[in-house]
């Protein structure tokens, strides 16, 4: 692991995606130098694709290997940096936050791509619903329950704050695009959103409200022809 922590870190990205954000962050927080390789998720290189078999962003490259997958990548970066930890020591806790990551992955980042791609009323009605019962989920068993600071598992933020952060940014494109708020009653969750944006890896890793606009342009008509568009219209 010694020797693995001196080799250079590269994770390759893009400006825009929310996956690769999430990694980003994690290396931000962490403390980790990295180089940074930016691609055009609408024009690929050969050598990308060579080692991204889903075609997806972010892929971390470290000790001779490529890792993709951001969920992957954040608990590759704990075990092997475990320095400035963002995940808790006690077990149960760490299998806390492993459900919340889980929720973030499964029950709630779904819910943002499928209402910003429903093109009438009433797909829109039901998908904005579920995000509603999502939030509500979040606000009341996750923020309210787990721990007793800011954060989702208390004073020191972790992965699971990572993992739900650039999504819930996005929530103001679904604004935009569908009329879609977070519920009222969601008081801890908007005070955590506020929180989260005052941290520098946040700042650092996140694009302006416009460019998110116009880069979901496309998913709010429903003619993204990316990877991640096409998986959540086949879920």
């Amino acid at each position: 692991m010694a020797d693995a922590k001196k080799t250079p870190v590269e994770i390759i990205s893009s400006a825009t995606c929310p996956f690769a954000q999430r990694a980003r962050m994690a290396l931000i927080e962490k403390g980790i130098d990295f180089e940074l390789t930016a691609i055009d998720l609408n024009d690929k290189p050969e050598w990308f694709l060579e080692i991204s078999p889903y075609g997806k962003v972010p892929v971390l490259r470290h000790n001779g290997a490529a890792i993709f997958e951001s969920a992957v990548i954040n608990e590759y970066l704990e075990e092997v940096f475990p320095d400035r930890p963002l995940m808790p020591r006690d077990p149960m806790r760490r299998a806390q936050a492993r459900i919340w990551i889980d929720f973030a992955n499964v029950r709630f980042t779904p819910h943002v791509y499928k209402l910003m791609l429903a093109q009438d009323a009433e797909a829109q009605a039901v998908q904005a619903e579920r995000l509603t019962n999502a939030m509500l989920m979040m606000e009341h068993e996750g923020l309210g329950k787990l721990g007793d600071g800011s954060y989702w598992m208390g004073d020191d933020i972790s992965l699971v704050d990572l993992t739900f952060l650039p999504h819930m940014q996005r929530v103001a494109v679904l604004t935009h695009y569908r009329g879609f708020q977070i519920p009222d009653e969601c008081i801890l969750l908007k005070g955590w959103l506020q929180l989260m944006g005052q941290r520098a890896s946040v700042s650092a890793g996140s694009a302006s409200l416009d460019v998110l606009i116009e880069n979901w342009r496309k998913y709010a008509e429903n003619t993204s022809t990316g990877t991640t568009a096409a998986d959540m219209r086949a879920a």
